[in-house]
């Protein structure tokens, strides 16, 4: 995949610079080996340097089941009515915790003034659907009904996410029009994993990748899905792009990289939501494989598409 003739130069060149996530052979037996990982990875990075105040709190989750942890993220200073984000981590549904996102957030809250609040929500094969929109929901329940303590301004509130984050982040949005809130201002949707069916070209494309292939993709779905997965009966709430009306949702931001497999099932949806009145932007990254800002992250690409989401936000949040 590394020599894919339309990969991005300068990514190419960082990626012989660094050791990738290991996301291949993934299996029930593996799976644990990978969440220790990442849980390594996280205590062995230095605490980031920032006036950002971090706190986690255990907030009610849905009827009949266990609290929910959220992770707050306030900028320095005493505003309030600020802004705010509710943030979905990524994981393939499958692995991820809100500290993998901590760098990027607290940028966001250091750039916007933004108040973030982003949920740990519980995983697949164990937790499958619908626990973790479930937690989802509950925690943006819970960051709406609290905005006063929190400092932000509720007609002012985002849900986003990257990846599984980003379809997890769809699909909350989509529960919020169809239960008649809290009301959600903006939907930023990275690299989203949107679509069970595995249909689309680039899933096919991409049964190797330099992150997260068609095999991954597909452990994923079915760890979330169980027998039920790309069959008839399965909830837009899984997987938004089993929605049939896309009408009435807030103003939107999608990207998706040229080399994935979720580019053609992004594409897909940011077209239906145009095409149901709702304003949307979206951007296809070329030479651009999943993840590659956060992995190759000192690339003019890299920073387009960092700087392109903090102008969406901005935009969006009217700052």
């Amino acid at each position: 995949m590394a020599t894919h003739p339309n990969l991005d130069p300068e990514l190419r060149a960082g990626l012989g610079q660094i050791m990738l996530p290991d996301t291949g052979g993934l299996s029930g037996e593996s799976l644990p080996g990978h969440r220790a990982q990442i849980n390594a990875m996280l205590a062995a990075a230095p605490p980031p340097e920032t006036d950002v105040t971090i706190e986690d709190r255990h907030v009610p989750g849905p009827e009949g089941a266990p609290d929910v942890r959220v992770r707050i993220y306030r900028p320095a200073g005493t505003e309030t009515d600020r802004p705010g984000l509710y943030w979905i981590h990524g994981g393939g549904m499958i692995v991820g915790v809100p500290e993998m996102d901590d760098a990027m957030v607290i940028e966001y809250a250091e750039q916007l003034g933004v108040v973030i609040v982003s949920v740990d929500y519980r995983l697949a094969p164990e937790h499958p659907h619908p626990a973790p929109v479930e937690d989802c929901y509950a925690g943006l329940l819970w960051t709406a009904k609290n905005a006063g303590e929190l400092g932000l301004d509720p007609t002012r509130l985002a849900v986003g996410g990257a990846s599984a984050g980003g379809g997890l982040a769809a699909a909350t949005v989509l529960l919020a029009r169809d239960r008649g809130g809290p009301d959600v201002s903006f939907q930023l949707l990275v690299c989203p994993m949107l679509d069970d069916r595995n249909i689309t070209p680039s899933s096919h494309e991409f049964a190797e990748a330099v992150m997260w292939d068609r095999a991954a993709n597909l452990f994923g779905w079915t760890a979330l899905l169980g027998d039920r997965v790309g069959g008839d009966d399965v909830s837009p709430y899984a997987a938004p792009a089993r929605a049939t009306d896309l009408a009435g949702l807030p103003p939107s931001f999608i990207d998706v990289g040229e080399l994935e497999v979720f580019r053609d099932e992004c594409i897909e949806y940011a077209r239906r939501l145009v095409q149901a009145g709702v304003s949307t932007e979206f951007h296809l990254y070329p030479g651009a494989f999943h993840g590659f800002d956060g992995l190759v992250p000192d690339t003019e690409l890299s920073r387009r598409a960092r700087a392109n989401r903090l102008a969406g936000l901005k935009r969006a949040f009217r700052v």
